[in-house]
């Protein structure tokens, strides 16, 4: 009785403490970085916060580099001076609310990118103690002055097990590149608690994964609904909600075939087509397959039907590498103790 009742404080520990939440913070100069965070999402469950320059419109690039060189300059003149730094927007995130925090930037000059400097100056003290990782997108140099700078902005995290870097001769193998560096830092495993829906447009059903967000649970607060969507442009289909959701709006750049995204406050469209887009989005999810989901809703207005699935189909079957990790399995909550498989009454499963 004493060591269930030992292992049953452990679980309780590993079940309440702290948040399990991801946040994404990306800087995108040319759109290399925006695409990897659109490729993140596709893969884990994240919020996401772009981090942009106070003063927009700047060339950096131009007379070889000449104002990107001069604000590298500057931060590493006096890299403990508030002032070296350029000025960025306010970002308004708490990042108690998140256990782990991806950073995404491109690569100046052999350095992280002023503008992500400029964050991470405002919030290093914030991440410590928390799981942070770190994706560079450059054409060919090297990370290694990225990685310094980015130790040296947060000097207290938790670094995950490795460093991703994106450059020209690896990007049209990024999906798979990145799926690899999730597999490794074990990300995939914060997807346990997704929640995933059915779409359903007339005999066909489509299985959903929500965002792991405020906007994806104010969404799935909304279901069971069934709402009459118009077609715009070739490529989607939206319908404007009653009342307005919580946003986290940011630029995917790329649309993928199946994404579930908030327009506005009230507006959700679904995607049936992959293309470049500027708008700005806040994510709600995306279809899992979204083969025949073209022809399902076909170029007119059409009744679409949202509605709570289970949340085990998108759940790994096999048992979290990582001690403590937990996941669903037949509708029950496991989790890993000391090698061993646990469900929450403390009983072992062989």
């Amino acid at each position: 009785m004493k060591r269930i009742l030992t292992i049953l404080c452990a679980l309780c520990a590993i079940i309440t403490t702290g948040s399990s939440k991801t946040l994404l913070a990306y800087y995108s100069y040319t759109g290399n970085a925006r695409a990897i965070v659109t490729e993140l999402t596709n893969q884990i469950s994240a919020d996401v916060v772009e981090i942009q320059p106070a003063e927009k419109g700047l060339h950096y690039e131009a007379n070889n580099y000449a104002l990107g060189t001069q604000l590298l300059n500057a931060i590493k003149a006096n890299p403990n001076d508030a002032a070296s730094y350029p000025a960025i927007d306010p970002v308004n995130v708490s990042l108690s609310e998140y256990s782990t925090v991806i950073i995404v930037t491109p690569l100046w000059w052999s350095q992280m990118a002023a503008i992500m400097q400029s964050y991470l100056f405002q919030v290093g003290t914030d991440l410590a103690g928390k799981n942070v990782g770190l994706i560079v997108t450059s054409a060919s140099s090297s990370i290694s002055g990225v990685v310094a700078d980015f130790k040296r902005l947060v000097p207290d995290a938790n670094y995950l097990s490795e460093d991703l870097w994106i450059n020209n001769s690896n990007r049209a193998n990024m999906p798979t590149l990145v799926a690899n560096w999730v597999e490794a830092c074990g990300l995939n495993q914060n997807d346990n608690t997704a929640m995933s829906i059915n779409v359903i447009v007339g005999t066909k059903t489509f299985t959903a994964t929500l965002a792991d967000s405020e906007t994806g649970r104010a969404f799935a607060q909304l279901l069971p609904m069934t709402v009459t969507m118009n077609e715009l442009n070739g490529n989607e289909k939206y319908h404007y909600l009653g009342s307005s959701l919580p946003t986290d709006s940011y630029r995917p750049g790329t649309i993928h075939a199946g994404d579930l995204m908030l327009y506005g406050n009230n507006c959700v469209v679904l995607f049936y087509e992959t293309f470049s887009s500027s708008y700005s989005y806040t994510r709600l999810g995306s279809i899992d397959d979204p083969s025949g989901l073209a022809e399902a809703l076909g170029t007119g207005n059409v009744s679409v039907r949202f509605e709570a699935g289970s949340t085990t189909n998108n759940l790994s079957p096999t048992l979290p590498s990582r001690e403590g990790g937990k996941f669903l399995r037949n509708g029950q909550v496991y989790i890993r103790y000391k090698g061993q498989m646990y469900n929450v009454q403390g009983k072992q499963i062989k």
